[in-house]
């Protein structure tokens, strides 16, 4: 099921303490889950794809089995049952995937902004999917139809979870809300929480009487769900709060943050267990724990890492992407291309994984033609060269307006000397014979 690959690192087993690298990603990585049958894990990236890896200690040089689908980056992935997942994406849709052939079986429209998150009823039979139009979906888990929108929010919907019995639905807002509904009238039950400033993540143990939530401000909070009281305030100096996740005996409560943290409260008393860096810089925007207690999280690294129950170090080896260097060890035009280009394209003329094609040989080549990216139509049939003039509107005037309906995200740069440093940049990285190839057309996406 899970094809070997000589082209990508694929699980990297650390023999430090039980660390465990899932390398392969061209992009950062935004989804994390673990199924806790089997073993198996599943990561959601800003490269478009969804990995699905083989449970820990069955092949270490086994690659992923790729899940291919989105037109933009995935944010969310979760189990359905052993054989199925959905995830969710900047395409505003849902996708629910056949886990043994890698392809998808039901695509999921009608959100009007990007999918944030999605999570699985407990008794596998429906799909909640927070979406930035303001409304939260609610979707046939097995036939993949909509069975109501939830609307009542303000604002952004980023996260959702359900009751323990699948009978409510949580929602988490940008509006600074908490909501719950009930799901078969597909009505709104109350506010849960009302919080100063929007609301990224959300937990729900129901069976305990709790919900925990983490804020844009870096409040964590937990909350008794029949009073509302606020049962402990783990509030550090981290901001945002991107992510949560519980264990599985519910011992356990991690919290991801936008400096790289991960925070582990003993949720009998929400003391401080664990603190620990888990990045190097940036965000920890996904945790899941595994069955073995280990805890999954994924970043701005091209990896998902897995942490030991015990130790704090930063995992041996862990990549330095560019976006991690400081401004001041680039001249402009590198810091302007690591700013706007880097995340989802490579200078060299190898395929990767990234969200856009490969830049080796870009001046002088027609856009929308580098062998084996899966463009978009309106770049496939853009009539564009790309060199000074084009690169130089393509950030003057935004994507949106020199190659519109293409999946190029739109973008800026105001200053004209910015972008006369990065086209001098990427016409001395681009043509390194080293990096490029002649016969290579370049890209754009």
């Amino acid at each position: 099921m899970f094809a070997l690959s000589s082209l990508l690192a694929a699980t990297l087993a650390s023999a430090n303490g039980g660390y465990e690298r899932l390398a392969g990603h061209g992009g950062p990585v935004m989804g994390v889950a673990t199924n806790p049958d089997n073993g198996t894990r599943l990561t959601a990236s800003f490269d478009y794809s969804i990995g699905y890896w083989p449970a820990s200690g069955t092949n270490h040089n086994a690659a992923p089995l790729w899940l291919e689908g989105h037109r933009a980056a995935a944010n969310s992935v979760a189990f359905l049952g052993n054989h199925h997942a959905v995830s969710g994406g900047d395409d505003y849709a849902l996708i629910i995937w056949d886990l043994q052939t890698g392809q998808p079986l039901h695509r999921l429209q009608g959100h009007q902004g990007k999918v944030q998150s999605v999570a699985v009823s407990p008794d596998a039979r429906l799909i909640a999917s927070a979406g930035w139009d303001g409304r939260a979906g609610l979707w046939d888990a097995s036939t993949g139809q909509l069975l109501n929108w939830l609307q009542g929010h303000t604002s952004a919907v980023n996260d959702v979870a359900f009751s323990s019995d699948s009978a409510i639905l949580y929602t988490a807002s940008t509006d600074g809300t908490i909501r719950s509904w009930t799901i078969a009238e597909g009505s709104q039950r109350r506010v849960e929480v009302k919080h100063g400033f929007g609301v990224n993540t959300l937990v729900v143990n129901d069976a305990a009487g709790w919900l925990a939530y983490g804020g844009l401000d870096g409040g964590t909070r937990i909350i008794d769900i029949a009073s509302g009281n606020v049962v402990a305030d783990v509030t550090l100096d981290r901001r945002p709060i991107l992510s949560l996740a519980l264990s599985n005996d519910k011992t356990r409560l991690a919290v991801g943050d936008g400096d790289g943290y991960i925070m582990v409260l003993d949720t009998s008393d929400w003391t401080i267990a664990r603190d620990f860096r888990a990045a190097k810089s940036g965000p920890v925007w996904a945790l899941a724990y595994a069955s073995d207690g280990r805890l999954l999280s994924g970043g701005l690294d091209r990896s998902a890492t897995l942490w030991p129950q015990e130790g704090s170090a930063v995992v041996p080896g862990m990549a330095q992407q560019p976006f991690h260097r400081p401004p001041s060890e680039m001249q402009n035009g590198e810091r302007q291309f690591v700013r706007k280009c880097s995340i989802c394209h490579s200078l060299g003329t190898d395929p990767t994984r990234q969200a856009g094609p490969p830049l080796g040989g870009l001046f002088g080549r027609a856009a929308g033609t580098v062998s084996g990216y899966n463009y978009s139509p309106a770049l496939r049939k853009a009539d564009l060269i790309w060199g000074d003039e084009t690169i130089d509107a393509l950030f003057r005037v935004g994507p949106d307006e020199l190659t519109p309906g293409s999946k190029m995200p739109m973008q800026r740069i105001t200053a004209a000397q910015d972008r006369v440093d990065l086209v001098n940049y990427l016409r001395s990285a681009t043509s390194d014979p080293k990096t490029s190839d002649p016969k290579t057309r370049d890209g754009g996406n």
